[in-house]
C-alpha cells in the first residue's frame, strides 16, 4: 500500500511535468518561429534589393528607348511623315465604320432572305422595303390572331368530340356485355345497388328491358320511345327488396337520376278498356317475366294514348300522339322534343334486343371519328401555317431595327478607304530615307514594348517580395507578443526538444508548417497525459481498496485514518511504526492462538451441531418405536423419515464448517502451508462476521444464523404408511401435502401422541398408576372433525395420559366419553368471567334437567315465546 502511494506520488509528478509542457508548447514553438521568421526577413531583405535594382535599371532603360522614339518621330514629319500618320489614323476610323455597316447589311440581308424579298441597294428601295414590312407585319400579326381563334374552336370541337366519342365507346361496349338498351349509367347505378345489397340485377329490370314495338308497328316506334323513355328507365323494384332498396338510395350519392316503382303483388281486378288506336296495343311485353301483369296494369293506366294517322283525329283525340312524336293530353297542354331526331336508335330504351341499337351507335361513332379526323388536319395546317407566319413575324419584327439606308451603304465607305490607301502607297514610294525610318520606328517601339513588359514584371516581383516582407513583420509582431507573454522554464526546455525531435524526425521546420507540428507534439502529449491519467486513476482505485479493506479489517487501529489519497502519509507512519515495534516475532505465537484456540472453538461448535443432528436422528427412531405400536388404519402404521436438506445456503454453511477444521486437529498444522493456514483464518474470520452481522447486511446475516444454526432445518421430514405384514410402503407424506384435512389430522394426532409417548418415557401398554403424564390442549377440535377428535383421544387414552382439554362448547360431546370432569366458564354482563366445576355425572344430570325443562315449556306455554 505504501509502495503505491509512492508510486502514486511519482505518477502525478510525470503527469504535473507533462501537463507544464502542454502549456508550454505555444511559447515554445512561438520562438522557434520567431527565429525562422528572422532568418525568413534577413533573405527577403535581400531579394527586394536584387529586385528594386532591376526595377531601378529597366525604368531608365525605357525612358532611354522614349527618347529615341521621339527623335525617330520628328525625322519622318520632317520628311513627309506627318501626312502618312494622318492617313493611317482616317483609314482606321473608316475601317471600322465599314465593318460596322457591312454586319448590318448582312443581317438585314438574312432577314429579307426569310421573307423572300433581296436585299435594298440604295435609299430609295430601302425606304420602299420598309412600308412594304410595316404592312406585312400588320398582316401577319391580324392573321396569327385568326388562326388563333381557329385553333383554339377546334381544340374545342376536338376535345368534346372525344369525350363523345369516349361514352359512345362506352355504351356501346355497355350494350355488347347485355342484351338491354338501357343506358350505360342506369345500369351501373342498378349494379352499384345490387352489389350493396346482395341482389340479383335479374330480379331488379328495367321497365325498358321487358317491353318493345311490335314488329308489324315499326313505323310508331320512334313516338313510342319517346313517350315512354322515362317509364323505360324505371327501375322496377319487387316488395321484398323495396324497403333495403329505398334505405340504400336514400343514403347514397348516386352521381345520377334513379326512378323506380315500388312492385306490389298484383290484385284481382279487369283491365280499363283501351283505345281502338291505344299506343298500348302496339307494345309487347316480355312474356316470361314475373312483372307482366304489373306493367299490362301499368300501361293501361299511364300510356292508353291514341296513335294518330291524321291531324284531324290528333285535333279530335283528348289523349294522343303522333307518329312525328307531338304528343297531347287531357289538360290541353302539347310538347314535341326534337332536340333528338325522332328516328335516332342510339336514344332508343325500349326492347330486350339490342342489336339494331348498338349498330346505330356504331354508325354514329364512325361519323364522329371520321368528323374528329377532319378537325385533327385541320388543326395540324393550322399549326404549320402559324409556325411559318411566326418565323416571317420575327423577321418583320427584327427589320424594325434598321432605319436609315446609311446604316447599310459600306461599299461608299470602302471607296474612301481603297482612295486614302492609294495616296499612302505613293507617299511611300516617293522617298526610301522615310522607309527607312519608318523601319527603325516600329522595331524601336517593340523594344519598347517588350522593356515595358520587363519592367511590369520586375515591379511585381519586387511587390510580391515587399507583400511576404510586410506578412512577416506583422506575423513576427504576433509572436514576439506570445514570446514575451509565457516565459518559458528553462527545465521544460530539454524534454520539449525532444518532444519536438520525435515528432519532426527527418523533417524540416518551417514558419508555416510550426503551427501543425505543434498540434501534432500537443496530440502526442495529450495521449501520454491521458494514458497516464488513466494509470494514476487505476492505482488510486487500487490505493483507496486497499485502504478500505485494511480499514476493515483493523477497524479499531484504523478509526482515525481516512481511505483517501491525502492520508497515505499516515498509512505510511503506521507501516513505520509497524516495523519499529518489530511485530514480525509474534507471528508464530499468533499462528499457535489461531490453531489452538480459534479453529479449536469452530471444531468444539461444529461437533455441537453434529451432536444435535444425532439426537434429532435419536429421538426421530424412539418416535417411530411408538408410532410402530398405534395402527394408523387397520394393518398399517406410520414411519418418520428424515433425509439432509438441499438447501443450497445450509450445505454451504457445512461445507465451510468442514472446510475451517480439516486437518486442523491431526497434527498437520505443523508443517502445513503457510498460505493454507491464511485461508483457512480468513474462512473462520468470514463465518464469524456474517454471525456478527456485517455492515449493511445485518437483518439478512441474522436471518441467515437462525436458519443455518438450526439443526432443525437441516433435515427434511416425512411420513410413510407402511404395511405390517411385509413392511412394504403404502402411501408417502410429504409435508402432509396434497392429503385432506382429515387426513392431515389424524397423521398429526399420530405422530403427537408418538411424540409425548416418547417425551414421557412410557412403554406403550404398560401401565403406571402412580406417573404423572399431565397434557394440556388448548382450543382443541374446534375446526377439526369429530372423527379425527376421537382418534386422537382413543390414542391419548392407550397412552393414560392425563387430559386437560379448553375446547368450545359445540365439541363438548366429543370428550364426554373421554373425561371425568367439567370446568364451564361463562361471563356475565362482560365484567368477570366464573369458572363452575363439575362431574361427568354432574353434568350429564343437569344437562338432562335443562332438556327436559327446555322441551316441557313450549307445551305449558301453548303458542306463547320463550323469554
Amino acid at each position: 500500500l505504501v509502495e503505491d502511494c509512492h508510486r502514486h506520488d511519482a505518477l502525478a509528478a510525470d503527469i504535473g511535468t507533462l501537463r507544464r509542457c502542454r502549456e508550454a508548447l505555444q511559447p515554445h514553438f512561438a520562438a522557434r518561429k520567431l527565429a525562422l521568421l528572422d532568418h525568413r526577413l534577413e533573405l527577403a531583405a535581400e531579394e527586394w534589393a536584387r529586385a528594386d535594382a532591376q526595377v531601378m535599371r529597366l525604368d531608365t532603360l525605357r525612358e532611354e528607348q522614349a527618347g529615341r522614339i521621339d527623335a525617330l518621330k520628328q525625322a519622318i514629319n520632317a520628311n513627309g511623315g506627318d501626312r502618312l500618320e494622318r492617313l493611317a489614323a482616317e483609314i482606321r476610323k473608316l475601317a471600322q465604320v465599314r465593318d460596322a455597316r457591312l454586319a448590318k447589311s448582312r443581317r438585314y440581308a438574312e432577314l429579307a432572305a426569310v421573307l423572300g424579298t433581296p436585299a435594298a441597294a440604295d435609299g430609295e428601295a430601302f425606304a420602299a422595303q420598309r412600308l412594304h414590312f410595316a404592312a406585312g407585319r400588320e398582316d401577319a400579326r391580324n392573321r396569327d390572331a385568326e388562326l388563333q381563334n381557329t385553333l383554339t374552336e377546334h381544340a374545342v370541337s376536338l376535345r368534346q368530340g372525344k369525350l363523345e366519342h369516349d361514352a359512345l365507346s362506352a355504351e356501346i361496349d355497355s350494350l355488347r356485355r347485355r342484351r338491354s338498351n338501357i343506358d350505360d349509367r342506369q345500369i351501373q347505378i342498378r349494379a352499384a345497388l345490387c352489389g350493396a345489397l346482395g341482389i340479383d340485377v335479374e330480379d331488379m329490370p328495367f321497365a325498358g328491358e321487358l317491353l318493345q314495338v311490335r314488329e308489324d308497328e315499326r313505323d310508331w316506334e320512334g313516338a313510342a320511345e319517346r313517350l315512354l323513355r322515362g317509364f323505360g328507365l324505371a327501375l322496377l323494384v319487387p316488395d321484398a327488396h323495396y324497403k333495403a332498396v329505398a334505405e340504400w338510395v336514400d343514403g347514397n350519392h348516386l352521381r345520377g337520376r334513379l326512378v323506380y316503382f315500388h312492385v306490389r303483388p298484383p290484385r284481382a281486378g279487369e283491365l280499363p278498356a283501351l283505345h281502338p288506336d291505344s299506343l298500348v296495343r302496339k307494345l309487347a311485353i316480355k312474356p316470361d317475366s314475373p312483372h307482366y301483369d304489373w306493367l299490362e296494369r301499368e300501361l293501361a293506366h299511364r300510356f292508353d294514348v291514341a296513335c294518330c294517322a291524321t291531324q284531324e283525329q290528333f285535333r279530335r283525340e283528348t289523349r294522343a300522339i303522333t307518329r312525328a312524336g307531338q304528343i297531347k293530353d287531357p289538360s290541353g297542354r302539347h310538347e314535341k322534343d326534337d332536340r333528338h331526331a325522332i328516328a335516332d336508335r342510339s336514344r332508343y330504351v325500349l326492347g330486350w334486343s339490342n342489336t339494331a341499337k348498338i349498330e346505330a351507335l356504331e354508325a354514329q361513332r364512325r361519323q364522329l371519328e371520321a368528323r374528329l379526323g377532319e378537325v385533327g388536319s385541320r388543326i395540324g395546317r393550322i399549326d404549320t401555317e402559324r409556325r411559318a407566319l411566326a418565323g416571317r413575324l420575327d423577321a418583320l419584327t427584327r427589320l424594325e431595327e434598321f432605319t436609315a439606308f446609311d446604316e447599310l451603304d459600306w461599299q461608299s465607305v470602302a471607296g474612301e478607304i481603297a482612295t486614302l490607301e492609294d495616296e499612302r502607297r505613293a507617299l511611300e514610294a516617293a522617298s526610301d530615307l522615310l522607309k527607312e525610318l519608318g523601319r527603325q520606328l516600329a522595331e524601336l517601339q517593340q523594344i519598347r514594348v517588350d522593356t515595358e513588359r520587363e519592367l511590369g514584371a520586375a515591379r511585381e516581383r519586387r511587390a510580391k517580395v515587399e507583400q511576404r516582407q510586410a506578412d512577416a513583420e506583422a506575423l513576427r509582431a504576433s509572436t514576439l507578443a506570445l514570446v514575451d507573454a509565457a516565459p518559458i522554464d528553462p527545465a521544460l526546455v530539454p524534454q520539449l526538444e525532444a518532444l519536438c525531435a520525435e515528432v519532426l524526425g527527418e523533417h524540416q521546420l518551417t514558419v508555416e508548417s510550426c503551427d501543425n507540428r505543434e498540434k501534432e507534439v500537443r496530440d502526442l502529449l495529450q495521449t501520454r497525459i491521458d494514458a497516464e491519467d488513466l494509470r494514476l486513476k487505476r492505482l488510486a482505485e487500487k490505493i483507496i481498496k486497499a485502504m478500505s479493506a485494511f480499514k476493515q479489517q483493523f477497524a479499531l487501529e484504523t478509526a482515525e485514518i481516512d481511505a483517501s489519497l491525502a492520508a497515505g502519509f499516515e498509512y505510511e507512519n503506521l507501516l513505520t511504526q509497524l516495523n519499529r515495534d518489530d511485530l514480525p516475532r509474534f507471528l508464530a505465537r499468533f499462528k499457535e492462538l489461531l490453531n489452538v484456540n480459534t479453529i479449536n472453538e469452530i471444531a468444539n461448535f461444529n461437533a455441537q451441531l453434529a451432536r444435535e443432528r444425532e439426537t434429532i436422528k435419536e429421538r426421530i427412531a424412539h418416535i417411530n418405536k411408538s408410532l410402530g405400536e398405534i395402527d394408523y388404519n387397520p394393518g398399517r402404521y406410520i414411519v418418520l423419515e428424515s433425509q439432509p436438506s438441499p438447501d443450497a445456503e445450509i450445505r454451504d454453511f457445512q461445507q465451510e464448517l468442514r472446510a475451517c477444521t480439516e486437518g486442523a486437529l491431526t497434527g498437520a498444522g505443523e508443517g502445513e502451508d503457510e498460505q493454507y493456514s491464511e485461508a483457512r483464518f480468513l474462512r473462520v474470520k468470514g463465518i464469524i462476521d456474517r454471525f456478527r452481522g456485517r455492515e449493511g447486511l445485518s437483518d439478512q446475516d441474522r436471518r441467515w444464523t437462525a436458519k443455518v444454526t438450526d439443526v432443525r432445518n437441516w433435515f427434511l421430514f416425512a411420513a410413510s404408511e407402511r404395511w405390517r405384514e411385509d413392511d412394504s410402503e403404502h402411501e408417502h407424506y410429504s409435508d402432509s401435502g396434497g392429503k385432506s384435512g382429515g387426513q392431515k389430522e389424524k397423521l398429526a394426532y399420530t405422530i403427537l401422541a408418538a411424540s409425548l409417548a416418547y417425551q414421557f418415557g412410557l412403554e406403550w401398554g404398560a401401565v403406571r398408576s402412580r406417573s404423572f403424564r399431565f397434557v394440556v390442549i388448548d382450543e382443541a377440535f374446534g375446526r377439526g372433525s369429530d372423527e379425527s377428535a376421537q382418534y386422537g383421544l382413543r390414542l391419548f387414552e392407550q397412552l393414560n395420559l392425563q387430559l386437560l382439554i379448553v375446547t368450545p362448547l359445540q365439541k363438548i360431546h366429543i370428550i364426554e366419553p373421554f373425561v371425568a370432569s367439567v370446568g364451564f366458564v361463562h361471563n356475565e354482563g362482560g365484567s368477570a368471567s366464573k369458572l363452575r366445576n363439575l362431574s361427568i355425572e354432574e353434568y350429564r344430570a343437569q344437562k338432562a334437567e335443562m332438556r327436559a325443562a327446555a322441551q316441557a315449556a313450549p307445551r305449558a306455554g301453548g303458542s306463547a315465546s320463550a323469554s
